[in-house]
């Protein structure tokens, strides 16, 4: 069950969505998964983090002009939480680092050859 309420996101993002019921639930499931903080410290990382999900989505613009009407957008792909303000603010208050890790796990394939593993740095295959 989801810590914050839609307005107590907008007071820290400004966003022209309709809803943000599906990034709280979002971060409301990837916060459940981080034991050890107190009540109001994983309510205020829930805040935050969907926050962050919806800077990913409504991305905010960094850079404007008027003559020739140009826009720069912020974020990166492929950085995780470093790619808004408000990650980088989850990251300073998950002390444990729970959702930095979540965020870096990527599972190494492995390959199957005629009934053994084949292990990726040498390329041996292991029975």
């Amino acid at each position: 069950m989801a810590r914050v309420s839609g307005s107590e996101v907008q007071d820290i993002i400004d966003t022209d969505l309709e809803t943000l019921t599906p990034f709280i639930d979002a971060a409301s499931q990837l916060v459940d998964g981080i034991s050890g903080l107190g009540a109001a410290t994983l309510k205020e990382i829930e805040r935050w983090l969907a926050a962050h999900l919806i800077a990913i989505r409504d991305q905010r613009t960094v850079k404007d002009a008027v003559g020739d009407s140009s826009h720069t957008y912020g974020g990166k792909t492929g950085m995780g939480l470093d790619a808004t303000l408000y990650g980088q603010q989850v990251k300073l208050l998950d002390t444990t680092g729970y959702l930095v890790s979540v965020g870096t796990y990527v599972k190494k394939p492995s390959l199957t050859y005629l009934g053994g593993v084949v292990d990726e740095t040498t390329g041996n295959v292991e029975v």
